[in-house]
């Protein structure tokens, strides 16, 4: 059974240390890719709020990989414009180099590196993506189809990497 949480003590269990924000990388699973999680150190000015502790992980996903073990799908050229905890999930917004380059499987693994970067801290989160202030419907020219939002359990039931 859920414990009850009172509406004053709600908010201060979302940033508990066992949802520390996390970045998703790429590494090898056999003949399949697997997102890998990695912790991210944050600066002591943004541990206080949701919003500021995702902004940190997504910023800290799109300098790509330190670690020569994992990789990243996401063009070194996007940007992030805005990440926005709200009611309804977390808003991404990213600039546009983010939907070029690429097959299927490199856009598969971009947006599942989105989607569970940005819903780390609560992993039901639904994520919002858009690109340059437009709501993202279709990722790369092989017309990778996107709902919005996606939660993780909707990736992993709609794309396989």
């Amino acid at each position: 059974p859920q414990p009850s949480i009172s509406p004053t003590s709600r908010s201060t269990l979302l940033p508990q240390a066992n949802q520390q924000p996390k970045v998703y990388w790429l590494s090898a699973a056999g003949t399949k890719l697997a997102l890998t999680p990695a912790d991210i150190k944050l600066p002591s000015s943004s541990a206080n709020t949701p919003q500021a502790q995702l902004t940190a992980a997504m910023e800290r996903l799109l300098k790509g990989p330190a670690n020569a073990t994992v990789t990243s799908t996401i063009p070194a050229e996007t940007k992030l414009n805005s990440v926005k905890v709200q009611a309804d999930g977390v808003h991404v917004d990213l600039s546009k180099p983010f939907t070029s380059g690429g097959g299927s499987k490199s856009m598969q693994s971009r947006l599942g590196q989105v989607i569970y970067t940005a819903s780390s801290i609560n992993p039901t989160y639904p994520v919002w993506i858009s690109v340059d202030g437009e709501p993202l419907k279709v990722l790369g020219g092989e017309g990778l189809e996107v709902s919005q939002p996606m939660t993780r359990a909707e990736f992993a039931k709609n794309f396989s990497l």
